[in-house]
């Protein structure tokens, strides 16, 4: 139950503009962001556990199926430009969970592929 109370919300452009894709069901993985026409445009985010706000960890990869260079963000938080943290434009897949996600496991979903097993996979 720790991914009910999960919002993303992602942008195309900086500062929150553009093309805009909203998930409100809680924990979810997408394999691969072409799914929804966005691979390789994300710039801008709002992260958010409504219940517990440091209880959410967003994983962004540059490659699908949870592939290549990646950026963790730990907590609520918004990101208004992605290119500050040289990451504009470069996702391909995601991971989103209700709970602060360790380096390791991290590190295994990064290497196997596998998502964490309590969240909804979108696969293309």
């Amino acid at each position: 139950m720790a991914n009910r109370n999960l919002r993303l919300a992602l942008w195309s452009g900086t500062n929150f503009t553009g093309r805009r894709i909203v998930f409100r069901r809680g924990g979810v993985a997408v394999r691969d962001l072409g799914a929804f026409r966005f691979n390789n445009v994300l710039s801008s985010f709002r992260l958010n556990n409504v219940v517990q706000s440091a209880q959410v960890t967003l994983v962004l990869f540059s490659q699908v199926n949870f592939r290549g260079s990646f950026r963790v963000f730990r907590g609520s938080q918004s990101v208004a430009n992605l290119g500050s943290l040289n990451f504009n434009n470069v996702t391909s897949s995601f991971v989103l969970v209700g709970r602060r996600l360790t380096n390791e496991e991290i590190a295994r979903i990064q290497s196997t592929g596998i998502p964490p097993r309590d969240v909804l996979v979108i696969r293309q």
